[in-house]
């Protein structure tokens, strides 16, 4: 029975990964309260849900510009000392961020200086996570980064969880400056957690450190081609988030208490898979995971768009969360030990695109089709499409299929 429990191996037995660990933990928290506070503060401003979105392309197009270049950078300087600077540098803007909710609180004046300052935020993160995605496989042994991989899943997922429910506690109570405030705090806390780390400059240079390098190899490497195509089939074919309100309009009479709870379901199944995580990250074929994880998503998601109770509705979300969780890990495992140190920079933040951009254009897709239909439909219909490029890839991609950990 506790094999099949989340594995803490690298907890125990990595205080580098330890401190790492606890500090990013914290600082996804910390995160999640600015996540809140931005969007109430947008909101209050405009009452506008096209200003609301506006913050969405605040945060993916810095990401998108600034990405492939923070992967670049990754692969050529210490990714110690990036963390450490990106730390900084997020701090300073939580602060200006707190400062800016001092003075202009949520009057029209303030939307501005809140955008720009939360797409700065989303440029420094391009830069960090190729550099924090790189560093799990130099700080643990090659049968412990799954493990390392399935504890930093449960600590995002627990920080999503936790963050707007205290978030709006903390607004309610204090304000919006006492949250943003708290955010850079928690920044502070991810410092410590980095400053303690061994130097991690990259071990070997097997090419060149350019953009276009990343982009070769990871459209030529058959892993990680692998890897990104199945990303895609999911989010861009299955993606349900867009979908939610018409589908809780038709099915449970547009109720916003049933609403809430399609998110909570996919988060709830997502931290059940995560605590129960030694059932796949002790396994040997993280490809074959990963395929039939991504195929349980598109399967339940499919079958949302048929069912009528609210509450069958809610499970078969949540068993689309956990599958959703075990290929994230699963995925990152393949893609974290196929991948030559020097160029593991260049392909997270490749990783890290199409997992934003993904999603989007899958919302974007759900939309346009239930616009024509109708929300059933589209979830049907996305299901399925899932589940066929499922197999074409499964079918193309034998060493994706074939490697192995151990």
């Amino acid at each position: 029975m506790r094999s099949l429990l989340i594995d803490i191996t690298p907890l125990r037995t990595s205080p580098a990964f330890r401190r790492f660990f606890i500090g990013r933990a914290v600082s996804g928290i910390g995160g999640q309260l600015t996540v809140l506070a931005v969007m109430y503060q947008v909101w209050e401003a405009t009452h506008s849900p096209l200003w609301s979105g506006s913050v969405a392309i605040a945060e993916l197009v810095p990401m998108l510009v600034v990405g492939l270049w923070g992967g670049s950078i990754a692969d050529r300087a210490d990714r110690r000392s990036i963390l450490l600077a990106t730390n900084v540098t997020q701090l300073v803007l939580a602060l200006l961020l707190m400062t800016q909710a001092l003075w202009l609180g949520t009057s029209a004046s303030s939307l501005g200086p809140v955008l720009v300052l939360v797409a700065l935020m989303a440029a420094t993160g391009a830069v960090a996570t190729p550099a924090s995605l790189g560093l799990i496989p130099r700080l643990l042994p090659a049968d412990q980064v799954a493990a390392g991989l399935a504890l930093n899943r449960l600590g995002f997922q627990g920080a999503v969880l936790l963050g707007p429910a205290l978030g709006g506690l903390v607004i309610g109570y204090a304000g919006l400056e006492i949250a943003y405030a708290l955010d850079a705090a928690s920044f502070a806390a991810g410092f410590l957690g980095v400053v303690g780390l061994p130097a991690l400059a990259p071990v070997t240079r097997t090419g060149g450190g350019g953009v276009l390098d990343g982009l070769r190899f990871a459209a030529t490497q058959p892993v990680v081609r692998g890897v990104l195509l199945v990303d895609l089939a999911a989010t861009v074919l299955a993606m349900p988030v867009s979908l939610f309100p018409l589908v809780n309009e038709e099915r449970f009479g547009g109720d916003p208490r049933t609403l809430g709870l399609f998110l909570t379901a996919i988060a709830v199944g997502g931290v059940a898979a995560s605590l129960v995580s030694g059932s796949f990250t002790r396994r040997s074929r993280p490809g074959v995971i990963t395929i039939g994880a991504a195929a349980v998503w598109g399967l339940a998601l499919g079958l949302v768009g048929v069912v009528t109770s609210p509450w069958l509705c809610l499970a078969l979300l949540a068993v689309a969360g956990a599958a959703d969780s075990v290929s994230v890990v699963t995925r990152g495992t393949l893609v974290q030990l196929a991948v030559p140190d020097d160029l593991r920079g260049r392909t997270a933040a490749i990783e890290m695109i199409v997992g934003a951009g993904g999603p989007e254009v899958g919302n974007l897709r759900g939309g346009a089709v239930a616009q024509l239909t109708s929300g059933s439909f589209a979830l049907v219909s996305g299901g399925i499409a899932c589940l066929l490029a499922l197999a074409a890839i499964g079918a193309t991609s034998r060493p994706m299929l074939t490697f192995r950990t151990r």
